[in-house]
């Protein structure tokens, strides 16, 4: 679970806000993606114009009860639109991309620059809103000029094809980005990090190296997504009924490799989530996903074919509520498991989703399905670099200054530790968090202040409405109920002249319990009327007082009391 202190705006009481930039300098401002799992976002100001490097969201815990997403704040750069020359997106996952809608909202003619993937992933999700982006569409080795900003997008190796890292040329230096990435050397596609192009800009003088922190504690080397392979080949040949797959709905590698599987032992595979079948259905018409003729068929035509001849590709993996899998283990989906069936969960546990995987696995397993997860099998290797692979990169690259991102607090100070190592100074290493500024002016990266970087929460149609004082509300329903109290009062003397009436919903306290409460706000409403007190809320506040003070002495609880006061 996410430490509640990351839920703050500024976690860095003593800073303010930052002063001018600096002539010449160039300032990064982390709007998300620093102390946390997703919503990476970060925006790199020089000579007035604004570059943005992704924009994607973090899924909400069980704390945030009926949040949908969360989004990066922009309220540091809103009055500042014009002035934003592009948006380069890194991949196409959702922690990179899935907040672009609601910045093109803002201003829908932001140009977004990109890989083909990419690109086509992002703009399948615009057309639900509506939005038809300018795009400029980027490969690996490609230089464009965006505004003031040189960038140089080089190839890496990533749980996604089409990733790309971008070195950001100014005259205050060169910035480079490593987006999400590790060194596979034996990728799928055979599209390799670029560790050549690394070492000529390394040589060339990387003044700020912002790199990835996600397995910065794992020691060694992470293994080649082939080896994925034998396993997914042996678990299909054990399986004895369905196979259903959970992954990430943008993970390629990762489907190719279970259609590879599913074409050799005779199965059909169907897509299950609108999501799964909208960015396979890209992956397969750009080229990035090799579908045999006559493999996938319609989810519709299953019926139709023995189980032992079936193969679910569908989402799910994180444990999400709504997502196909979650639904199957609550029996909440048209696939009923049964005896038999195998599941895969073909994807990492991201930090905080624990409780909610195993609450599905356990579901699964409740109604007789084999479940295969990386606990107990190597159905899932990572994308991100481990700490072999990073240390191997920073002797490459040999930046003057590191800034660690994309992580928690432990991964962040892992990654500065692994940059000590070879050779980068302490007071060169800037381990910030959303809404902290870092100048670079002169070769030398410090904070420089913070800016406004909060959850923006989005409910249904709503963003940004639902506060922290919305959540605490919705946590205290959730944990300890409601209580409601009718009271009709006479408007002129402030007496009783009906109820009070009290019904509690999931207090799990009975509603005649409250006979013995009545007298007390009887008598509290009575002396305040003598005193004068006529006014609705406080009257509403004494009976809260009366009520709340009453279940917490008799019960041990603290519903939420809601009093109801009408004058007569």
């Amino acid at each position: 679970m996410r430490d509640r202190e990351n839920l703050l705006s500024h976690p860095h009481p003593e800073l303010g806000p930052p002063r001018t930039l600096t002539e010449g300098g160039l300032r990064i401002t982390p709007l998300g993606g620093l102390g946390e799992i997703g919503r990476n976002m970060t925006v790199f100001e020089f000579g007035g114009k604004l570059l943005i490097v992704d924009c994607g969201v973090l899924f909400p815990e069980e704390e945030q009860p009926g949040v949908d997403l969360i989004l990066p704040d922009f309220s540091s750069i809103r009055d500042r639109l014009d002035d934003v020359v592009g948006v380069i997106l890194t991949h196409g996952h959702e922690d990179h991309i899935g907040a672009v809608p609601f910045l093109l909202r803002e201003k829908d003619d932001i140009p977004l620059i990109g890989s083909k993937l990419t690109l086509a992933l992002i703009e399948a999700k615009l057309q639900e809103h509506r939005i038809r982006p300018y795009a400029l569409e980027v490969k690996e080795g490609d230089r464009e000029r965006i505004g003031p900003f040189d960038c140089e997008f080089i190839a890496v190796n990533h749980s996604i094809p089409d990733a790309l890292a971008v070195a950001i040329r100014t005259p205050a230096g060169m910035v480079v980005v490593t987006g999400d990435f590790k060194m596979d050397q034996l990728p799928l596609d055979g599209r390799l990090t670029d560790l050549p192009t690394f070492a000529r800009l390394g040589e060339e003088g990387i003044d700020l190296l912002l790199a990835d922190s996600t397995n910065a504690e794992v020691p060694g080397f992470v293994p080649p997504e082939r080896d994925i392979s034998s396993v997914l080949r042996q678990t299909f040949a054990k399986a004895e009924k369905r196979i259903i797959v959970a992954s990430f709905a943008s993970h390629v590698h990762r489907i190719q490799q279970v259609l590879d599987a599913a074409h050799e032992r005779g199965r059909k595979v169907a897509f299950v989530g609108r999501s799964m079948v909208r960015n396979m259905g890209i992956a397969r018409d750009l080229g990035y996903l090799k579908v045999p003729g006559g493999l996938v068929v319609d989810i519709k035509v299953l019926d139709d074919l023995p189980d032992e001849k079936v193969v679910l590709v569908c989402t799910g993996s994180q444990g999400e509520p709504m997502a196909a899998l979650s639904r199957m283990a609550n029996r909440d989906h048209q696939i009923r498991i049964v005896e038999g069936d195998t599941v895969v969960l073909a994807s990492s546990l991201i930090p905080g989703n624990e409780n909610a995987v195993y609450r599905v696995i356990n579901g699964l397993t409740r109604w007789g399905a084999n479940v295969v997860h990386k606990g107990n099998a190597k159905v899932h290797v990572s994308g991100h670099a481990s700490a072999g692979e990073l240390l191997y990169f920073y002797n490459i690259c040999k930046p003057r200054n590191l800034m660690p991102i994309h992580g928690e607090w432990r991964h962040l100070r892992a990654n500065a530790d692994l940059g000590r190592l070879t050779g980068i100074p302490k007071e060169r290493t800037v381990i910030a968090e959303d809404g902290v500024v870092v100048d670079l002016v002169n070769g030398v990266a410090k904070i420089a202040g913070k800016v406004q970087a909060g959850y923006v929460y989005v409910d249904g149609l709503s963003v940004g409405d639902i506060t922290e004082a919305s959540l605490k509300d919705r946590r205290i329903l959730g944990e300890e109920g409601i209580v409601s109290v009718f009271v009709v009062v006479d408007s002129t003397t402030g007496k009783i002249v009906g109820g009070p009436n009290i019904h509690a919903r999931g207090s799990g306290i009975e509603d005649v319990a409250f006979a013995a409460v009545i007298p007390k706000i009887e008598e509290g409403l009575s002396r305040s009327a003598s005193d004068g007190v006529m006014e609705v809320r406080q009257i509403q506040q004494l009976i809260r007082r009366s009520v709340g003070k009453w279940v917490s002495d008799t019960y041990r609880r603290r519903p939420m009391i809601l009093p109801v006061v009408v004058e007569v």
